[in-house]
């Protein structure tokens, strides 16, 4: 993994999420990794430290532990947290094997307290970390006293600010825990509620139509034996009736099923988000003029090749860009989707890309897609204003 890809991956990690692939656990490793500098100083006391074999032997059993039983907190923080109670008991092993070592083995591993002040920030509660902390910079300069208390006197307030700072950090894992929850609870109430308007639209559509429906076919049932010319004029009216409640059925679940480009657009970011791709997308779009065919044809598009983003190409970043061009066949509305992914492993187009061409040769459109020399690039173009009537000239 190169440096830019690197740092590309550490931004579009996701928070307070365990990662979903190889990169994004990379990039968390990375993250954690970076804080291990503190180590250094005690893993040079074992190498060049005056100690005897027993000190050296137990010294490096003690800091594989602690080093372990950190990166387990800290790392299952992120995503998948442990109980409060097993929580506790972790932070007094590492509360308890700190001391034991800077207080054996000489001020080097006074570090140990910074990690044991993050692990406290990152995992208590904040009412409970505001008084862990600076129990743990207290437990660390009365340790340092020992050997170095000018060497304590120079990490406690390290040991303070990191501890104190973690805390933020870990008020932004939870509200970002918090926030994704609600955000997958309002998707839900949206889909209810678009599920309580389409059944609110039928019954408003047949409720009328099958009563009238239920009322003439009674009068005729009634009307056949005496009067069967009445008897016929009220089987044409529900022949009638029930012609119009069709189209109408039809009309209203054709609305339900056709995707609207601004709808699109905001779920284009969420699902690009959401799969650790840096998105650009462009703001509400101005459709002035543009059949509804046209647009659902640009909608399909762009669901079309952000599922392809998303599912097959690997890509780091996608930019959609939306604009209206001046063509010799007219003004069209053009909309572009291009990453920098591998364009998944086909060899040629596949049925989605083939459907897309269908639909937007009904609308009046076109379709352009294939690699570029950074990635992937579809193109999809539709009439910008309403096709002209040709014909007789009625």
């Amino acid at each position: 993994m190169t440096e830019e890809q690197t740092a590309g991956a550490m931004a579009n990690t996701p928070v307070g999420r365990p990662p979903g692939n190889r990169r994004e656990l990379m990039a968390k490793l990375l993250w954690i990794g970076v804080w291990l500098v503190f180590l250094s100083s005690p893993i040079d006391d074992l190498i060049n430290g005056d100690h005897t074999t027993s000190a050296t032997v137990a010294g490096s059993l003690g800091l594989m532990a602690f080093v372990g039983v950190y990166l387990s907190l800290v790392f299952r923080n992120m995503g998948r947290p442990f109980s409060g109670r097993t929580v506790v008991v972790l932070l007094v092993f590492l509360g308890v094997l700190a001391p034991v070592l800077a207080y054996t083995l000489g001020s080097a591993w006074l570090g140990l307290f910074v990690y044991l002040s993050v692990a406290c920030g990152a995992t208590l509660p904040v009412r409970a970390a505001y008084w862990a902390i600076p129990a743990s910079a207290a437990l660390m300069y009365a340790v340092g006293v020992h050997s170095n208390e000018k060497e304590a006197r120079g990490l406690l307030l390290l040991t303070l600010l990191i501890g104190f700072a973690m805390i933020g950090v870990g008020q932004l894992v939870r509200t970002t825990v918090e926030l994704r929850k609600a955000r997958a609870t309002v998707a839900q109430l949206a889909a209810n509620e678009e599920r309580l308007r389409l059944a609110r639209d039928l019954h408003d559509l047949l409720g009328h139509s099958l009563s009238l429906i239920t009322l003439k076919s009674e009068l005729a049932g009634r009307m056949l034996p005496d009067h069967p010319g009445k008897a016929a004029q009220q089987v044409a009216d529900i022949e009638q009736v029930s012609r119009q409640a069709l189209v109408d059925v039809r009309e209203a679940v054709t609305g339900y099923r056709r995707p609207r480009l601004a709808a699109e657009l905001a779920g284009t970011q969420v699902a690009l988000t959401a799969a650790g791709v840096t998105a650009e997308v462009p703001a509400e779009p101005d459709l002035t003029g543009v059949p509804e065919e046209a647009e659902a044809a640009l909608a399909w598009s762009l669901r079309e090749a952000v599922t392809n983003v998303v599912r097959h190409s690997g890509a780091d970043r996608c930019v959609v860009q939306l604009v209206r061009r001046q063509t010799l066949d007219g003004p069209m509305l053009e909309l572009s989707v291009e990453d920098d992914g591998s364009g998944g492993s086909g060899k040629g187009p596949g049925n989605g890309l083939t459907g897309l061409t269908e639909r937007l040769e009904k609308a009046g459109g076109t379709l352009e897609a294939g690699r570029t020399k950074h990635g992937f690039r579809l193109v999809a173009r539709v009439p910008a204003v309403p096709s002209a009537d040709v014909g007789s000239g009625a």
